[in-house]
């Protein structure tokens, strides 16, 4: 099988995919229930937002940092879990084991492990996933991008590349042997016009020239939910916030590409 064979599988069957799904859809949801213009958020705002939740539901979903479960029982410190989540969060979060995913931050960005892959975030404009300019974002991003694909047969003389094709490869080989594992992106966006989103992951591909921004990609809001809910027997919920909907959000478009990582909180 292929490599995105191979990681889809491994991530689908141990449950991380849904995880992530639910992650980033309860962020997204949360971010804009929260979001006001009359009361000065931007788009700035709403992404940085989106990303704040986005990292604490994944670090819920996989019982990581302040939501390690210590006892052994990964039914303890609900209160904790489910602090703030929606009744609707809380009745789809996956249950998973806890420990099945790590944290493995990389130079300060927040990612997440299973086994020997890691996983990082990424934002981007609504509909240009595979136009994502690698080379203007963090130098993690750029580095974990210019990881060598394993899919083609590497040539064994570069007398047949160009200069600066040469020195991809060079700063390909270093940037795998630096991270120490290798590392996936999940890159998702919001049209907060009309709320759709995306959500794909996929090994980024250094596009020093423009183009495709991915060797592969899977999208991940194609995966369908799993059942959730980690809390037994009758224990009342916790209040959660409210479901009633916000007015209508209107947000004028920009004219500029993203803002990038800092407009988002992400490295």
């Amino acid at each position: 099988m292929s490599e995105q064979q191979d990681v889809i599988a491994e991530f689908e069957d141990a449950g991380v995919l849904a995880g992530v799904r639910w992650a980033y859809l309860s962020a997204t949801a949360r971010s804009l229930e929260a979001y006001s213009e009359a009361d000065g958020h931007d788009a700035a705002w709403l992404g940085n937002t989106r990303f704040t939740y986005f990292r604490n539901r994944l670090d819920r979903v996989f019982a990581c940092e302040r939501y390690a479960v210590h006892s052994g029982d990964d039914d303890s410190d609900l209160d904790l879990l489910y602090a703030e989540l929606s009744e609707r969060d809380i009745e789809t979060m996956p249950r998973l084991a806890p420990g099945l995913v790590r944290r493995s931050n990389l130079n300060g960005s927040p990612g997440w492990a299973h086994g020997h892959h890691r996983f990082l975030l990424a934002s981007c404009v609504f509909g240009k996933l595979d136009r994502i300019p690698w080379p203007q974002k963090s130098p993690t991003k750029q580095q974990v991008a210019g990881q060598r694909n394993p899919e083609p047969p590497q040539p064994s003389l570069f007398e047949d590349f160009a200069d600066e094709e040469v020195g991809g490869l060079e700063f390909a080989a270093t940037a795998a042997n630096e991270l120490g594992l290798v590392t996936f992106v999940v890159a998702h966006s919001l049209d907060p016009i009309s709320q759709q989103v995306e959500l794909v992951l996929g090994r980024a591909r250094l596009n020093s020239g423009g183009g495709q921004a991915w060797h592969w990609r899977h999208d991940l809001l194609g995966t369908p939910p799993v059942a959730g809910g980690r809390r037994q027997g009758d224990t009342p919920l916790p209040t959660g916030p409210s479901t009633v909907p916000d007015a209508p959000v209107r947000l004028r478009r920009r004219s500029e590409e993203d803002r990038g990582d800092r407009a988002s909180g992400e490295r």
